[in-house]
């Protein structure tokens, strides 16, 4: 007898991160803007933390995470408790814990498009369907319209904000009233992986739901605000009635020694979060205002990226930017078409993108 292959693995849905960073001829810098990344790196406390846990690596690390977890409270201030949160190794983990716990085949999620790939990839894994209600032409969520779009078999929605990569978020008056809507049935995943770099006065995490016992779980993850994208650590919190729930499933030496000190470690060093946030803003408005210079239409961002609709063909565009050593990312398969995702870098980073799209505009020009 053959061996049985589930078809909806078999599908092409395995999810792929960003590129590697492209090589240069010597003496020219490479600029990678494609993926989100910490432009600062990481704390210098994570850098001393991690030199003296390698001595300890022929060593189990902890067996559960409740050192992080207990950090995490300090973190929160003390508004939830540490049964509260669930770790893993990064965000994508979460979402597919999130999966794993809560779809089966023939279950339904929605998303809604342009949105993080694994939403769906890891929604096909469990042989669920994912159900697209795109965002509007402005992109913004269509809130009424993922309401009308719930059924008996729908189980998650995600939504994200700020969200990737179209840098929008939503309002706290407009959650707040989609999920006094949302049927008992269904879990609303709140990625909030961004949310460090958001000044909209108006903006909320999901704190505020999961302290209401709302069916709310919402994702973070160290890989941005703390520059750990290389260790691996992500999280969630939600109700106890949920987070107590995923931990069954949750497995032991988890976490690695180095991820689990270094996650530890990057929370204790505020000075370096608020480092990071206030460079992504001051940078974000620097970039804003250049492509606005250049005549490129973008869309509002409270992300530490922005979405641009290309003066010329995305990957073109792409291919012409590596050219002069700055990495940028097509964002077509996120499920928004011709867009290009560029994230915030240092000055020097960004003035060489600013200048790099002049001069490619300006030859384009002349030669149309």
């Amino acid at each position: 007898m053959p061996i049985h292959f589930k078809t909806y693995i078999l599908e092409d849905s395995t999810y792929k991160g960003g590129s590697k960073k492209i090589v240069m001829p010597e003496g020219m810098n490479v600029h990678k803007l494609s993926s989100n990344e910490n432009p600062l790196g990481y704390s210098p406390k994570v850098r001393k933390v991690l030199k003296a846990t390698l001595d300890d690596l022929s060593q189990y690390p902890d067996n559960t995470d409740i050192r992080l977890r207990q950090a995490l409270v300090k973190d929160f201030k003390q508004e939830l408790t540490e049964d509260h949160f669930i770790t893993a190794n990064s965000g994508s983990e979460i979402i597919d814990m999130i999966s794993k716990a809560f779809l089966k085949k023939d279950d339904e999620v929605i998303v809604s498009q342009p949105c993080f790939l694994p939403y769906t990839a890891f929604t096909r894994w469990m042989g669920a369907t994912a159900t697209n209600v795109p965002m509007t032409s402005d992109y913004d969520y269509d809130l009424d319209g993922i309401l009308n779009a719930v059924k008996p078999h729908t189980k998650l929605i995600f939504l994200a904000s700020p969200n990737n990569p179209s840098g929008n978020y939503i309002p706290e008056d407009d959650l707040n009233a989609f999920l006094n809507k949302v049927p008992g049935h269904v879990i609303v995943v709140l990625d909030e992986v961004y949310r460090h770099f958001v000044e909209a006065s108006d903006y909320s995490t999901g704190l505020p739901f999961v302290k209401q016992n709302k069916n709310v779980i919402a994702v973070n993850s160290f890989s941005k605000t703390y520059g750990l994208a290389g260790l691996r650590v992500g999280y969630c919190y939600a109700p106890l009635h949920i987070s107590n729930y995923m931990r069954k499933i949750c497995k032991p030496f988890l976490l690695s020694s180095l991820a689990l000190e270094g996650a530890i470690a990057a929370l204790e060093d505020v000075e370096f979060v608020q480092s990071t946030v206030d460079l992504v803003r001051k940078e974000r408005e620097f970039v804003l205002r250049g492509l606005s210079a250049l005549h490129i239409k973008y869309w509002p961002t409270q992300g530490n990226f922005v979405m641009i609709q290309p003066p010329i063909p995305d990957m073109e565009l792409v291919h012409l930017l590596e050219q002069k050593g700055i990495m940028v990312r097509a964002v077509g398969n996120f499920g928004a078409p011709g867009k290009i995702r560029i994230s915030f870098g240092t000055r020097e980073a960004n003035k060489a993108l600013l200048e790099a799209l002049e001069t490619i505009i300006k030859l384009k020009t002349v030669t149309t």
